[in-house]
């Protein structure tokens, strides 16, 4: 069974980075879509970036765009998601989270469609 285990959350200040890791147990298949998705407090979970199985295709939401880079390493089983320039509104849980089955774009942004999600890890950002 596919497990997912993120680390690499902190605390930091506005404009420095964090490097956030997701570690998929059972490895990497090539079938699966990968992506970090955040939820700050009272709010919904929103989505926030996309790496395709084969191609390794990115997506970015619009607001981490230019700032956030999701890549993995199948060697090494992980996905990473590089957060610079951070701002007090990237406060949030981060989670990381596969779909196992094909994923159109379109759909990227719905949690419902996702099989496995890790247990995340807090990143917060101070003015």
């Amino acid at each position: 069974q596919v497990q997912l285990i993120e680390s690499g959350g902190g605390v930091v200040q506005a404009g420095e980075s964090l490097k956030l890791s997701c570690v998929v147990s059972g490895g990497i298949d090539k079938t699966y879509y990968m992506s970090w998705f955040r939820q700050a407090a009272g709010k919904e979970r929103e989505f926030v970036a996309i790496i395709s199985p084969s191609s390794g295709s990115t997506l970015y939401e619009d607001s981490t765009k230019g700032r956030f880079t999701i890549s993995k390493d199948n060697a090494e089983n992980s996905v990473y998601l590089q957060m610079n320039s951070l701002q007090p509104e990237d406060t949030a849980v981060y989670y990381c989270a596969a779909r196992i089955t094909y994923l159109h774009h379109t759909f990227k942004n719905d949690s419902r469609k996702y099989d496995v999600w890790g247990q995340g890890t807090q990143v917060t950002v101070s003015a």
